[in-house]
């Protein structure tokens, strides 16, 4: 049972007295107050977590507390009493900081759910405070690491949205550590102690997927020869992450936006629904407004997961966060493999400077779990490295559109053409990279290939082929 400490503040001494006992009775530690001033002296030496306060009383009201809690500089939940009628009273308390608020006469059931809700939130505002004195320390986040400034950023991103209920749509290369970002923020949640379950929507057959997700019933297709829980029901009071999202077909979409408004489910072959409470988080290596263009990804689907977003950043456009990195993967591979390789050697270092790293933080782990295997000695050599690592750096977008040749006579607005459609080919067609690399913004690129009337990259690629 739990021993959350709640100060209880009543100016009318028998309200106040059966307030504490029924409090009490759930296992709380109880101390109480009789109006403001005292409920501060009692703030400073009884430290609790929540403080249920009544709106009128002497020398200083519900409010007048309410603001001068919101100076402490511990986090406290407080819960504010209100008579009937005083309801608009109630909603300015809210406004001012107030967790919740609950009218007279008590309903002791809601209260009490008000006390759990609140004890949650303050275990989980807790350990976000332990993790970022851990952050500001080490560069922690979970199993995320970086001191740089984009890391340092997607930190603080995952700070806001981890204790909220909203989807979170992350976004990213493959091997950033997308599935890394959902881990920390359901760790850093409320719901940390309920399972995290991840699917890889591209890895399942198409006409597996909805049996994978939502569950069947025995003999709701041939080879149902009994009954499978689904991804949302593995993932009851906790989260569930659906990796590659756009590469679920547009029909399954559909079935999960209906899930994801209603709460509710009905496994393939059942007549009922069960009710559901997941955390939905999403992630994706494709460049999502372009998999919506091209009808990869239902547009009001990517709008109901995409309330918050996470961009993970190419480990090439933070290299600086290499040496953390490192030093942090290292650890992770000798207790492992029982290893004790303490660093790398400066050649090696070097040679992770000059690399232009396409598969990201997933490859820097490969290389340096080979590393550790073959290392000797408490430093990894560039013979422990994978064969001809560093010698083939892999052709930059850049590059290539230098390479561009021009004749004589060419226009500028001919070359500027040119020089566009090489990166979006050497880029896959993906056109925020394409903008990047040519320093203009999206909507320029979009007007401009509007101009062209280019509508895909292979068309692109023959104009410049052409040329």
């Amino acid at each position: 049972m739990s021993r959350e400490k709640v100060l209880i503040v009543e100016d009318e001494e028998h309200a106040r007295t059966g307030l504490a006992e029924l409090v009490e009775s759930w296992g709380y530690a109880t101390e109480t107050a009789e109006d403001g001033l005292d409920a501060l002296d009692k703030v400073t030496t009884f430290a609790p977590a929540i403080v249920i306060t009544d709106l009128k009383m002497p020398r200083m009201d519900g409010l007048g507390l309410l603001q001068e809690l919101g100076n402490h500089p511990e986090s406290l939940a407080v819960v504010v009493l209100t008579g009937q009628g005083d309801v608009g009273v109630a909603v300015t308390a809210m406004k001012s900081g107030a967790y919740d608020f609950i009218e007279k006469p008590v309903d002791a059931a809601r209260l009490r759910n008000i006390l759990v809700n609140a004890s949650k939130q303050q275990d989980a505002e807790r350990e976000l405070e332990v993790t970022r004195r851990k952050l500001r320390d080490t560069g922690l986040l979970g199993s995320l690491v970086g001191t740089s400034k984009k890391m340092q950023e997607i930190f603080r991103l995952i700070e806001m949205v981890a204790p909220s209920t909203a989807s979170v749509l992350i976004t990213g290369e493959s091997g950033t550590g997308k599935e890394m970002v959902a881990r920390t923020i359901h760790e850093l949640s409320p719901r940390k102690v309920k399972p995290f379950v991840a699917i890889n929507c591209a890895a399942i057959p198409e006409s597996l997927i909805e049996s994978e997700i939502f569950g069947h019933e025995k003999g709701a297709f041939t080879g149902a020869l009994e009954r499978r829980t689904g991804c949302f029901e593995l993932a009851e009071g906790g989260t569930l992450l659906l990796d590659e999202i756009g590469e679920m077909p547009v029909a399954t979409q559909a079935k999960l936006l209906r899930v994801l408004e209603d709460r509710k489910l009905r496994r393939l072959g059942s007549k009922t629904e069960t009710s559901i409470d997941v955390r939905v988080l999403a992630a994706t290596n494709k460049v999502p407004e372009e998999a919506v263009a091209s009808g990869q990804l239902r547009n009001d689907l990517y709008y109901r997961l995409n309330v918050f977003n996470i961009h993970m950043p190419p480990l090439r456009d933070h290299k600086d966060d290499l040496p953390a990195l490192v030093q942090f993967l290292l650890q992770d591979m000798n207790a492992k493999h029982g290893r004790s390789v303490s660093g790398v050697a400066d050649e090696v270092n070097k040679a992770f400077q000059g690399y232009a790293w396409p598969g990201n933080v997933r490859e820097l782990r490969n290389a340096l779990e080979r590393a550790v295997i073959l290392c000797e000695s408490r430093v990894v050599e560039p013979k422990h490295l994978p064969p001809g690592f560093g010698n083939v750096i892999p052709r930059a977008p850049v590059q290539e559109a230098n390479g561009i040749r021009l004749g004589v006579g060419t226009t500028v607005e001919e070359a500027e053409k040119l020089l566009i459609l090489k990166t979006l080919e050497s880029t896959n067609n993906n056109k925020t990279r394409a903008a990047e690399i040519l320093g203009i913004s999206l909507k320029t690129l979009h007007n401009k290939l509007k101009e062209y009337g280019q509508n895909s990259a292979a068309t692109a690629a023959a104009e410049a082929a052409n040329s």
